[in-house]
């Protein structure tokens, strides 16, 4: 996750340069793509869920792959990524860069704080809370990626929110 999202407040201007992105299409597409996740933690009984009840049960044997190859992509998604990008494109000298990445190192430890933590407060929680806290982090979520969306037409056009 720290690697990925380094690389790509280094390189990430660089990146939209080459393809002709506007920061205002990063953060659109970004904001749809929080927004899905978002609808998904809001409304998880339609998640897509292809797995049957035996399918679910087989899984929780196996060993726990939780880091790789699923979480990486969830933690330093496209989401993100779009979010790193845009601050990188606002960054105006290297003292901005070294804010940008020390803001990520740091969300880097306290995610990784919060997942070690996950067990016991899953626990404590139960089954009830977690599905609670799911749908209130989904529209918290749903609600910053609205906020993308506008923040970025608004760039678009030339006017601000």
């Amino acid at each position: 996750m720290l690697a990925v999202l380094l690389t790509f407040l280094l390189i990430g201007t660089f990146i939209l340069s080459f393809f002709g992105i506007s920061l205002a299409g990063i953060r659109i597409a970004g904001g749809l793509i929080i927004m899905r996740a978002a609808y998904s933690m809001l409304n998880p009984e339609k998640g897509g869920r292809k797995l049957t009840a035996e399918d679910e049960a087989a899984a929780l044997e196996k060993e726990d792959i939780s880091f790789s190859p699923l979480a990486l992509p969830l933690l330093s998604g496209p989401g993100s990524i779009a979010v790193v990008i845009g601050f990188a494109t606002q960054a105006g000298s290297a003292t901005d860069y070294l804010i940008n990445g020390a803001a990520v190192v740091l969300v880097v430890a306290v995610t990784y704080g919060i997942l070690r933590l996950a067990p016991i407060s899953a626990k404590y929680i139960g089954h009830t809370g977690l599905n609670v806290m799911t749908r209130l982090m989904g529209f918290i979520a749903l609600a910053i990626s609205v906020q993308f969306i506008l923040s970025g037409i608004s760039r678009y056009y030339g006017f601000s929110l």
